[in-house]
């Protein structure tokens, strides 16, 4: 163990190396001299937007070895002016999460586990229960005749992880197909 000693003391540091506000080299440590940014090492900077909500705030994403491996706010940003929430701030781990699950799973009804599938079959199962609710609840009509066009067998709940453009199209997509409930997390 090292000895004590009162030199060692940042605000002695600060007066003594000439440093007097502390903004210098009298309040850097042995270890942050030597360590470096992770975007100093990254191969390429691509611009991107958050995923997390529908403001648009612009990201830098710094990868290397064609992983992520920082987001940061982008100062170019018009929107977000190179601030991020924390929510922002923390998709890096929404790419890098170890749990992230990157293949389609399934769990049969009463089934105890689930099993994988390939992502054309997830699109072709989901197309068919859509177009079957689609046919199995339509209502062309009310009691009194007066037209209705809508089916009461599909829902749409939106998520705040999507865009602006990719919730627009979703809600025309569920407009088209007749169904009337529609909502999204972000005005819940």
């Amino acid at each position: 163990m090292s000895r004590f000693s009162f030199l060692g003391w940042p605000v002695v540091r600060q007066f003594g190396s000439g440093d007097p506000l502390g903004r210098g080299e009298a309040v850097t440590s042995p270890k942050t001299r030597v360590i470096s940014p992770r975007t100093s090492t990254a191969d390429r900077v691509v611009q991107s937007v958050c995923p997390y909500c529908a403001v648009g705030c612009g990201q830098r994403v710094f990868v290397k070895d064609e992983k992520v491996v920082q987001i940061e706010g982008d100062p170019d940003s018009p929107i977000s002016r190179g601030r991020l929430c924390p929510k922002g701030s923390a998709s890096e781990q929404l790419v890098n999460a170890p749990g992230r699950q990157t293949k389609v799973l399934y769990r049969a009804p009463h089934a105890k586990d689930w099993q994988q599938l390939d992502l054309e079959s997830a699109i072709e199962m989901v197309a068919d229960r859509f177009l079957e609710a689609r046919r199995n609840n339509w209502q062309q009509n009310d009691e009194h005749g007066r037209p209705l066009r809508r089916t009461m067998g599909i829902a749409g709940l939106g998520g705040a992880t999507l865009d602006n453009e990719e919730n627009y199209l979703i809600k025309k997509l569920f407009t088209a197909a007749g169904a009337i409930q529609l909502e999204n997390q972000a005005r819940i």
